[in-house]
C-alpha cells in the first residue's frame, strides 16, 4: 500500500463516520508531513447546515492544529470530488496538493464539471490526483444511495 492509499483509507474511516448516522457518505483527511492534522466527514444533515461538508470541517481542524488559514504544504485526502464550495475553500487555504477517491460528474469540481483547482488565472493552483481507491469510494457512495432509495420505497 503506498502513501496515498494508506491515507484515503484513513478517509474511507471517516466517511464511513457519516454512513452510519445515515449522512451521505465523504471523507477527508488532511496530511502535514506524514501526520493527520485534520479529519472531517459529511455532515450537513446532522448540522442542518450547508457548510458542514467533510473538506471545510478538515480544513477548519487544520488551520486550527497549524495555527494559520494556510495549509500551503498539506495534502487533501478526500473520498469524493470536492464541489465548488469546497474546491474554493481548497484554493483559498492554498492547499498543495489534492488525492481524490472517486469522481462526481454531476457535482463536482475539481474536474468533472469544472476544475477549480487548477485556473492559471488564480493565485493559486493545488495538484490534483484522482482515481485513489476509487473502487471503495465509489461502492460506498452506491451502496449508500441503494439503501436510501429502498427506505424511501417502503414509506
Amino acid at each position: 500500500m503506498n502513501r496515498d492509499e494508506k491515507y484515503m483509507k484513513e478517509a474511507i474511516k471517516q466517511a464511513k463516520k457519516a454512513y452510519a448516522v445515515n449522512e451521505v457518505p465523504i471523507g477527508c483527511v488532511i496530511v502535514y508531513g506524514d501526520k493527520i492534522i485534520g479529519r472531517g466527514y459529511n455532515r450537513r444533515t446532522t448540522e442542518k447546515n450547508p457548510l458542514a461538508h467533510a473538506e471545510l470541517i478538515a480544513i477548519k481542524k487544520a488551520s486550527k492544529k497549524m495555527g494559520d488559514w494556510r495549509l500551503e504544504d498539506c495534502t487533501m485526502y478526500v473520498t469524493l470530488e470536492p464541489c465548488q464550495m469546497c474546491s474554493g475553500a481548497i484554493i483559498q487555504a492554498r492547499m498543495k496538493r489534492v488525492v481524490i477517491g472517486c469522481m462526481n460528474p454531476k457535482a463536482g469540481c475539481a474536474g468533472s464539471v469544472l476544475n477549480l483547482l487548477q485556473i492559471s488565472e488564480f493565485n493559486h493552483q493545488a495538484e490534483l490526483e484522482t482515481g485513489v481507491l476509487e473502487e471503495e469510494c465509489s461502492q460506498m457512495m452506491k451502496n449508500f444511495f441503494k439503501e436510501l432509495r429502498k427506505a424511501k420505497q417502503k414509506h
